[in-house]
């Protein structure tokens, strides 16, 4: 069975879709599955001119506003490189972006295609302040739900949360499945190790849907009820300006660290004690499952994926968005008390073990792939 993994752009950052297609492409090709990969070099802009028409939605109605041009165009670039790229013949698509799954189906028609849904943009756009709720940006952006409802073969997401969101825009919801995220065992394991003073870590972009404002603020207060630690900033993004004068602000610059973009954040990621990130929103929240892998107390927001993650008080710490205090003392339980953050710590990576690891995933999406190979060779 030959197998095209779809993605949008090349997976070159970690975390996410963004690690785990590859990986588990590499797990399916080592047990005799035929699987390529496919995406869009971020180098190709603005060069795919064709006409583009959805099923379900006239787009053109939200036609001049820049988010929507932007996808648009950018639809048809995925258009002109795939007819440009790819020549071989497969019996089933698994694409992982909307573009990637309406353009696939829309030029090999016959090809079973099945789609998952990893993360929600309107969402991000919104908490981000990028675009307005309800506004055209995101009346165009939720339409595109109902025409995958319509246009692909099989529609998969990451966590019963999002499944939860997705029904106010699709019409079967039930249909939907959900596999969440895997990752691979031997990226993400712990490491021994005795740290002095407590270090916390968290991974992200800088953006507001992170929530890092609340980290930065609940730190303080940390401070000030004399607990001493040091927080370790991984990622870069238009709010770090923001967040360093923040810091300076709350007299927390000595204690934090920014460290910018980091390729393989996963290498030193075990040494720390404590990962901590208050999101806005999480479809599934990947760096939490990756944090659990490598053994660290997690502290996350009552939100989506991560609330289905964590169970609060037995594998991590769950606190409400954007509740400076209620965090500062979740934080204050897992520093002050060694024992229970191993606790908590042990139980996290037993439990992402059995649920989240890459072996878990390929089993499911065998199940799926094979369904969908059995329905072809039946008609």
């Amino acid at each position: 069975m030959r197998i095209l993994q779809a993605l949008f752009f090349p997976p070159e950052q970690p975390g996410g879709v963004s690690s785990m297609v590859p990986f588990m492409l590499d797990r399916f090709n080592k047990r005799g599955w035929e699987m390529d990969l496919f995406s869009l070099p971020k180098r190709v802009r603005s060069k795919g001119s064709e006409e583009v028409t959805f099923s379900t939605f006239d787009w053109k109605v939200y036609e001049g506003h820049p988010i929507v041009d932007k996808y648009i165009q950018t639809f048809k670039d995925y258009v002109w490189w795939t007819k440009m790229r790819q020549t071989k013949t497969y019996d089933l698509i698994h694409a992982h972006h909307p573009i990637a799954a309406l353009v696939m189906k829309r030029l090999f028609p016959d090809i079973p295609l099945i789609m998952t849904i990893h993360s929600s943009y309107e969402r991000e756009l919104i908490l981000n302040g990028r675009i307005q709720e309800n506004g055209p940006e995101h009346q165009f952006l939720t339409s595109i739900y109902r025409e995958l409802e319509e246009t692909v073969d099989q529609l998969i997401t990451v966590s019963n949360s999002f499944k939860q969101y997705l029904a106010d825009y699709v019409q079967e919801p039930e249909k939907i499945g959900v596999i969440p995220n895997g990752f691979d065992e031997k990226r993400f394991k712990p490491v021994h190790h005795e740290n002095k003073v407590p270090q916390l870590i968290t991974v992200c972009r800088l953006v507001p849907a992170k929530g890092l404002d609340t980290l930065l603020l609940a730190c303080a207060e940390l401070r000030r009820r004399g607990h001493p630690f040091v927080l370790h900033l991984i990622g870069d993004g238009p709010m770090r300006p923001e967040l360093e004068a923040l810091a300076i602000e709350q007299g927390l610059y000595e204690d934090t660290i920014f460290y910018g973009y980091m390729l393989h954040p996963e290498d030193f990621m075990p040494f720390f004690d404590v990962f901590v990130l208050p999101s806005q929103a999480e479809a599934f929240g990947s760096v939490f499952a990756e944090a659990a892998l490598c053994g660290l107390a997690v502290v996350g927001t009552q939100v989506g994926g991560i609330a289905e993650q964590i169970e609060h008080g037995v594998n991590g710490l769950l606190v409400p968005v954007g509740d400076v205090q209620a965090l500062a003392g979740a934080l204050e339980k897992v520093i002050g008390d060694p024992m229970y953050r191993y606790q908590l710590g042990r139980v996290a990576l037993e439990k992402a073990t059995k649920s989240y690891s890459m072996s878990r995933v390929v089993q499911q999406l065998r199940g799926v792939y094979r369904t969908y190979r059995k329905e072809k060779k039946d008609t």
